[in-house]
């Protein structure tokens, strides 16, 4: 004997119309609200392991050197600063003056402790490159395992 349904097969779901009310109400909200721009995004980076260092590069164009702190505490590794941009534009009977300001904040964990003076920054065309050199323990720690073909032995 079968049941009969609740839910015709179009509403399989009771929770459908309730859900698009929400996202209807959220996308309203969202849209409604003018947008801002605080501070300065994240930089972009990458993060490349080698065999002695781990190589972080930052991508930190219009940021001059003073304005950015590489810091490490213990195996975390921080890279900050502020970005400030001013324009004036004098065209026509046009004056325009901007001003805008924001910091940035990434920061990560190595998976050692670097040892005093491992740690180098350059600066260069907008690219900030980190090399965190490992200690020996780490960079002798770090092996390579063989794969085999075929199926594993069966233990008894």
């Amino acid at each position: 004997m079968r049941l009969p349904s609740l839910w015709s097969r179009q509403d399989i779901d009771p929770f459908r119309s309730l859900r698009r009310e929400m996202e209807d109400a959220f996308r309203i909200f969202d849209t409604g609200l003018p947008t801002l721009s605080v501070g300065a995004k994240a930089p972009a980076i990458n993060v490349a392991e080698t065999v002695n260092a781990i190589e972080v590069t930052a991508e930190l164009p219009g940021v001059e050197e003073k304005d950015i702190k590489v810091g490490l505490e213990g195996n975390r590794l921080t890279i900050a600063g502020e970005k400030k941009e001013e324009s004036q534009s004098d065209e026509k009977e046009w004056h325009v003056e901007e001003r805008s300001y924001g910091s940035f904040y990434r920061s990560m964990s190595l998976p050692f402790t670097p040892a005093d003076g491992a740690v180098e920054a350059h600066l260069d065309k907008g690219v900030l490159h980190v090399t965190v050199k490992k200690p020996a323990e780490a960079a002798s720690a770090a092996k390579t395992i063989e794969i085999q073909a075929g199926q594993p032995p069966k233990q008894s």
